[in-house]
């Protein structure tokens, strides 16, 4: 149902709504031979997404498929005009030079995606966390919330921001008072750190439509620090379960749910991105 045209949300995305995590997987791009097949989601396909949405801004993620050739992002970054940014993944051999025509081109952070498959491993965090906070950029990091406590000493001495994807992505969703959703509430009190409320359905136990096991998490992230938390879709959802692909429409209207307040919700969906990838 994600890329459905029939489904419009409730909830009235106010003007400068930013979806800050969304890929591009285009055939027109080598993809690497060593993880799953994308699936075909050109840009055409996500702008009908974003009308429907009333989404005016969005942040194109580097995917795992593509290594550390960002062109298919980069591509997408220039299709959308000023109103798009980018997450890239880069190496220890990049350049300067090379860092600053990405910053020109839009990117705004490096992206750390600590599962099977990712391409960038713990040892290189603090080097090139160092070397693309000189440009500006923040760490996007992916891995699963229940190891937060053994990393949290690493992640609080990295320079700049970080940004923690879904909602901490606790692949086995625990509840409040867990230890390691407290050491996810540390590091955002810290003042440093955003989290974006984004992809429950990868990890819920409970389901459509309400997410309510990780829904809960947000809430409390939501609570804890309106100010740093972000919102997304992750289309097109390339690690929905078989057979459950989530409605888009459904993934904004968790927000009157998670964030009742309006004015919280115009931080989250507008301000808080704005100031974060530089809009």
């Amino acid at each position: 149902m994600s890329n459905g045209e029939e489904t419009k949300p409730r909830l009235i995305a106010p003007p400068g709504t930013c979806d800050c995590h969304m890929h591009v997987y285009d055939p027109r791009y080598k993809s690497r031979s060593d993880v799953a097949k994308p699936p075909v989601a050109p840009l055409k396909d996500y702008l009908r997404v974003r009308a429907r949405l009333g989404i005016t801004r969005s942040v194109v993620v580097q995917p795992v498929a593509y290594g550390t050739d960002n062109s298919c992002t980069l591509e997408a970054i220039a299709g959308m005009g000023g109103s798009a940014r980018g997450v890239a993944v880069v190496d220890r051999s990049v350049t300067d030079a090379d860092l600053e025509d990405l910053t020109r081109r839009g990117i705004r952070g490096i992206r750390f995606q600590m599962f099977p498959g990712g391409v960038l491993p713990w040892e290189a965090l603090d080097e090139l966390a160092a070397r693309v906070h000189a440009f500006g950029w923040h760490v996007q990091l992916q891995m699963d919330g229940c190891l937060l406590p053994e990393r949290e000493a690493q992640l609080r001495r990295l320079p700049g921001l970080l940004v923690i994807d879904h909602v901490g992505k606790f692949l086995e969703p625990v509840p409040v008072d867990h230890a390691s959703f407290r050491t996810l509430l540390g590091l955002v009190d810290t003042g440093r750190v955003y989290v974006k409320l984004s992809a429950p359905y990868e990890v819920s136990k409970v389901g459509a439509p309400s997410y309510a096991d990780v829904g809960a998490l947000a809430r409390a992230l939501v609570q804890a620090a309106p100010e740093r938390m972000v919102w997304a879709t992750n289309w097109p959802h390339p690690s929905a379960p078989a057979g459950r692909m989530p409605d888009d429409a459904n993934l904004l209207d968790l927000l009157l749910d998670w964030a009742p307040d309006e004015q919280v919700r115009h931080k989250i969906l507008v301000e808080n991105p704005a100031r974060l990838y530089g809009f």
